[in-house]
């Protein structure tokens, strides 16, 4: 297991990042001191590309239920990722989460415009009107992304894409302007700077991630989910 020094040196030492050691650790930890992004590293026992393989989901996002995975047919190695699945989604709910087993084969709905883009392929942050957190693990296929805060700015504060949203809400740049932006999501999603350094959230590790709230302590964590590759295989994604 790659130690807390190794990880942050991996991720060239990023302040917001850090590493607990287990569950317990990861839901208790506060975000403060401008940390947004917890990470319970994990190397995972188990097939997981069975398990995608023999739920032979068709295009798009589909949704695993307990019993749809209790019901395949799995070598010995399939078991051992089947129980990793059912014990994580257990996990969360203890405290009181809702996760979700999803089997992502691409996506449905095309990309909108680089202006209106507001898909989880985009960087973004994820909101809530009350304190809440992100969990989220990859277990099989290409995994998310995070962008530091300091290497982004929001795309509604890049000037050529503000004036021309304001075009399309023919408005001014008021109140009314804003909750536009706000009701269509766009004021979430940023465009990273020149010299950003993306990083990799890895496969088999369970994160929880900062969002943006009201009196939020710490900055919301930037990620995205990654690009659709043709011929790259299912993803196999728990998240709450």
């Amino acid at each position: 297991m790659i130690t807390d020094t190794q990880l942050l040196t991996q991720h060239h030492d990023y302040p917001r990042l850090k590493v607990v050691g287990s569950f317990e650790e990861l839901v208790m930890t506060p975000m403060r001191e401008g940390i947004n992004a917890l990470c319970w590293q994990r190397t995972l026992a188990g097939d997981f590309g069975e398990i995608v393989a023999k739920l032979g989901v068709g295009k798009g996002i589909t949704s695993i239920d307990d019993a749809r995975l209790r019901a395949l047919n799995l070598s010995d190695a399939g078991r051992v990722a089947r129980e990793v699945l059912l014990q994580d989604q257990e996990l969360l709910r203890t405290r009181d989460l809702q996760p979700s087993l999803d089997c992502i084969n691409g996506y449905v709905n095309e990309i909108e415009s680089e202006l209106l883009r507001t898909d989880v392929q985009s960087w973004h942050v994820d909101s809530a009107t009350v304190e809440a957190d992100t969990y989220l693990c990859t277990y099989y296929g290409a995994d998310s992304e995070g962008l530091r805060n300091e290497e982004a700015v929001r795309r509604v504060d890049v000037p050529e894409i503000r004036a021309e949203l304001l075009k399309l809400h023919e408005g001014e740049d008021d109140e009314g302007f804003r909750d536009f932006l706000n009701e269509n999501y766009l004021d979430l999603h940023y465009r990273p700077l020149p010299h950003a350094r993306p990083f990799s959230f890895g496969l088999g590790h369970l994160w929880r991630i900062a969002t943006e709230y009201p009196s939020s302590p710490v900055p919301p964590c930037i990620h995205r989910a990654p690009a659709t590759v043709p011929g790259q295989p299912p993803r196999l994604l728990l998240i709450s």
